[in-house]
């Protein structure tokens, strides 16, 4: 109890102070011109919450994050409907909820909920051949699956493979740079900044052209390296390694659990074909925000694929992967407060020069009011590696003029340069991209002793940064 209290009592806190700051403007006048860039605070909030909390209160974030994220979305709605009106707040909840969140999340449970059901039985032995060519399949099936859904799939046999070398970390480093980060950036199905990308009208198979010869440049740079490394270390450490008797030196015979999820796989990604390329032009007013009737059967039948995982995935299939409903239920409350306080920062971003955040329109773009775009890719890429990757595409996307049409076109170079930021550079930190803590828990419960936070940004440091220099000077 005391803990709820004293939530509330910062909620109200943080409600008031925004009050206070806030300016009453006529909610038929509203734009983001009008707004200060206090109103962004509460996004902030959210972000640096997510970043600071697991390093420097572990348990208390672990019990609380969903009171965290629902503290910082009532700092935004309470003032809000206090300088606007309930009916305005109501409708940019509304907004916030139907035409962003749930489309995203539904799309992140039903990929996590059919990769789950697939287990990969027996056990590799793993050789840098081994190693790198399950990496490489995991590069190309994160644009497929997912980089939640492929990194779910191989963790474990990867894992398994090498549980018999001291020398393992830097295994799980590169497949959370490939696998988790990078592969996931040739569809909307790839990662979730792409998947956003495409709510707002990007078509399904741009970044695939678009993102092809960058994505292959990094990976191919990236698995070479890791074969090198890998290799010294299986070749250099051969008497060490000898010592150490394999945990699981045959097991289960080799095969694939759930197979079903395949077929169901394949249902996912013609059903988010099928609401890019259907437009049947009806739509449904919700409290003022438009409701398109192929996203809802989109919706709706994604619901129908993940219980039919549920119910047709063998229970060995499941508990084989652990599975359980933890890290997508962390991603939903946190989700939830993100996509309702970064509302206000996309309005004012949407308004240029004229709104709160010119002095960031100044950065990416010239003096002519033309995109830089090498700018716009390490601005996107840096807040992704420290907040969260789907956020901040979708404010650059705005920053960039937000709509898709000319972004695909006379745009292609800035819009390409903000979907490498965000999802290359969601590799710099375990907070980048929802996959990469995800990938370090089951390392650690595995007995891998995993980089800390500072640790691994030191990996990122010395093997991405300097590549991620050359592929901007290469290619934005």
């Amino acid at each position: 109890m005391k803990g709820h209290a004293v939530w509330a009592r910062m909620s109200l806190a943080a409600a008031l102070t925004l009050v206070a700051w806030s300016q009453p403007v006529s909610a038929a006048t509203l734009d983001g011109a009008s707004l200060s860039a206090l109103w962004g605070l509460p996004f902030a909030g959210v972000l640096l919450s997510i970043a600071v909390f697991p390093l420097v209160a572990p348990a208390f974030w672990h019990h609380h994050f969903g009171k965290i994220a629902a503290a910082w979305a009532l700092a935004f709605l309470v003032p809000f409907a206090l300088s606007f009106g309930v009916h305005e707040a109501f409708g940019e909840l509304v907004h916030a909820m139907l035409a962003e969140y749930v489309p995203f999340i539904l799309l992140l449970t039903t990929l996590y909920t059919v990769a789950g059901g697939i287990c990969v039985r027996g056990n590799l032995h793993g050789t840098p051949r081994v190693n790198t060519a399950i990496l490489a399949l995991g590069t190309l099936l994160a644009s497929v699956m997912g980089t939640t859904g492929a990194a779910m799939l191989l963790i474990r046999p990867l894992l398994r493979a090498n549980d018999n070398r001291r020398h393992a970390v830097h295994v799980v480093v590169f497949f959370i740079f490939l696998v988790a980060n990078v592969g996931g950036s040739l569809s909307p199905l790839g990662d979730p900044p792409l998947f956003l990308g495409f709510l707002e009208g990007v078509s399904f198979f741009w970044t695939t052209v678009h993102l092809a010869l960058p994505m292959l440049f990094v990976s191919a740079v990236l698995l070479a390296g890791f074969y090198a490394l890998d290799s010294y270390y299986f070749h250099q450490r051969e008497e060490e390694r000898s010592r150490f008797l394999d945990p699981t030196p045959e097991g289960a015979p080799r095969g694939i659990d759930g197979k079903i999820n395949f077929l169901l796989l394949a249902a996912v990604i013609a059903l988010v074909l099928m609401s890019g390329l259907w437009r049947p032009g009806v739509s449904f007013d919700v409290f003022g925000t438009q409701v398109a009737l192929q996203n809802a059967v989109r919706d709706v039948a994604l619901i129908a694929v993940t219980l039919l995982s549920l119910a047709l995935t063998p229970r060995a299939a499941r508990a084989g992967n652990d599975f359980n409903w933890a890290p997508i239920e962390e991603v939903a409350k946190l989700f939830a407060g993100i996509f309702v306080t970064i509302a206000p920062v996309i309005m004012m971003l949407r308004a240029g020069e004229a709104g709160a955040f010119a002095g960031v329109v100044h950065l990416v773009n010239d003096p002519a009011g033309q995109p830089r775009d090498i700018m716009y890719f390490w601005a996107t890429g840096l807040l992704s590696s420290f907040l969260d990757n789907a956020p901040t595409y979708l404010v650059f996307f705005n920053l960039a003029g937000g709509d898709a049409q000319t972004l695909m076109t006379t745009g292609a170079t800035t819009l390409a340069a903000i979907s490498a930021g965000a999802v290359f550079m969601g590799a710099n930190t375990y907070i980048g991209n929802a996959p990469n803590f995800m990938v370090k828990a089951i390392a650690q419960s595995r007995g891998v002793r995993m980089p800390s936070f500072f640790a691994f940004m030191g990996w990122s440091g010395a093997v991405l940064l300097p590549l991620f220099a050359l592929t901007g000077w290469l290619f934005f």
